[in-house]
């Protein structure tokens, strides 16, 4: 998992970004709204440890804005404060989970697992490496870049991210992608499946999407 930290006192957030990281996940931190919100909108981001007090937005702002954008990344909020009135305000505004500070740090990290298994929406979002897709926008990225892709194209990678590692037969694309509106004597699952490769690969000089010739294609897991 990649955890985002946003609290503007330095030392906590080195602290938490520490011990994610030697908890076994990866973590970044920013100190100030405005850059946590930004750095939260990064679709490689799992979920978010928001503080409430934050200089330039603070971290109730940020959270309703994140949804109002349509991103239901898990976010817990931090408070110094352990008012009732805020903690109402934070999950209103679409926060997962509240923790009052001083916290431990492996409470933080059971209620990360907890908020990020509980969340069935966010089983919409894909990732194979730095590949994300996510279903419920209808946007996918390459190492943290948006990908410009027709409907058509990203339904091809959808399916073969679903299938990563795993043969994906032409039949299988015909089904699924153009829903029997072609045949597989057509050179369209053909054509569409080397537009993808083009803005996938080729734009990033990788080799991720491989021709199973007579067969169909794979999404290898490590490119």
């Amino acid at each position: 998992m990649h955890y985002l930290v946003v609290d503007d006192e330095t030392r906590l957030t080195d602290l938490v970004v520490r011990y994610l990281t030697e908890s076994g996940h990866t973590a970044e931190g920013h100190y100030d709204g405005p850059s946590g919100l930004v750095a939260a909108r990064d679709p490689r981001v799992d979920a978010v440890v928001l503080d409430v007090m934050l200089p330039g937005m603070d971290g109730v702002e940020v959270c309703r804005t994140l949804r109002e954008e349509g991103i239901h990344i898990p976010v817990i909020l931090l408070t110094a404060r352990a008012a009732i009135s805020e903690r109402v305000a934070g999950l209103d505004a679409g926060a997962d989970d509240y923790l009052v500070k001083p916290f431990a740090m492996e409470e933080l990290l059971a209620r990360l697992r907890a908020i990020s298994r509980r969340r069935p929406e966010h089983s919409g979002r894909l990732k194979v490496g730095d590949l994300v897709l996510d279903s419920g926008q209808q946007r996918a990225w390459r190492a943290g870049t948006e990908l410009d892709l027709s409907r058509r194209e990203f339904d091809v990678l959808r399916v073969l991210m679903e299938n990563a590692g795993c043969l994906v037969t032409r039949l299988r694309l015909l089904n699924e992608v153009w829903d029997g509106e072609t045949d597989l004597r057509s050179n369209a699952i053909d054509v569409h499946v080397s537009k993808v490769r083009a803005k996938v690969d080729r734009a990033f000089g990788r080799t991720t999407i491989t021709t199973l010739r007579g067969r169909g294609y794979r999404l290898e897991t490590t490119p």
